[in-house]
């Protein structure tokens, strides 16, 4: 699988189960999302805007999305909302890895740029580094409509948290039921 195709079938509706571990203070939590999933092509204008504001050329780009969530931690009452895009940039020598530019995201509230690489496994691991933490995040399909995730982020002075989180999609996408066809096709 290649990032591309990692992109469009991750799109779609999802829920999100996430159980977080805060090792410092050994302590744990849950929440719960909805995510939107949108795929978006290379010339799409918000993949062309984005990849301007890192002052790369929008030919450059692979791919793109937009994700939307809307979710709860159960540590607040407080909804956790938000939208961002992001734009693959792929290494000329090795299109399996390259950047990842994100407009803003969930923990950070500036655009930042991280790198990707897709695993010949099919997962895919995000690498990215604020000015006071870094974090590691790996995702792969156990199915078509199931998604897994775990993250590592480690801020500096030794705090660090893990998380690993399940994402159900509701309701079937072409893209989706594409690869459920392919892998049934296989294993017949």
């Amino acid at each position: 699988m290649n990032i591309e195709e990692f992109f469009e079938l991750s799109a779609g509706k999802w829920f999100s189960h996430r159980t977080s571990h805060h090792l410092a203070f050994k302590q744990s939590e849950d929440g719960k999302s909805d995510l939107v999933i949108e795929s978006l092509p290379a010339d799409h204008p918000e993949v062309i805007k984005l990849c301007e504001q890192y002052e790369i050329a929008p030919s450059a780009a692979s791919c793109g999305a937009r994700v939307t969530w809307n979710g709860t931690m159960e540590w607040d009452e407080e909804k956790h909302t938000g939208s961002t895009v992001l734009a693959t940039i792929p290494d000329a020598d090795n299109p399996d890895e390259g950047k990842l530019l994100r407009e803003m995201g969930y923990a950070e509230k500036a655009p930042v740029a991280g790198s990707y690489k897709m695993g010949s496994d099919g997962a895919l691991t995000l690498i990215t580094e604020y000015e006071t933490m870094s974090s590691e995040e790996r995702l792969w399909f156990a199915s078509p409509n199931l998604r897994m995730r775990v993250s590592i982020l480690k801020r500096f002075g030794g705090f660090s948290m893990a998380s690993f989180t399940s994402e159900i999609r509701m309701g079937v996408t072409s893209a989706a039921a594409k690869a459920s066809e392919t892998a049934d096709s296989t294993s017949s």
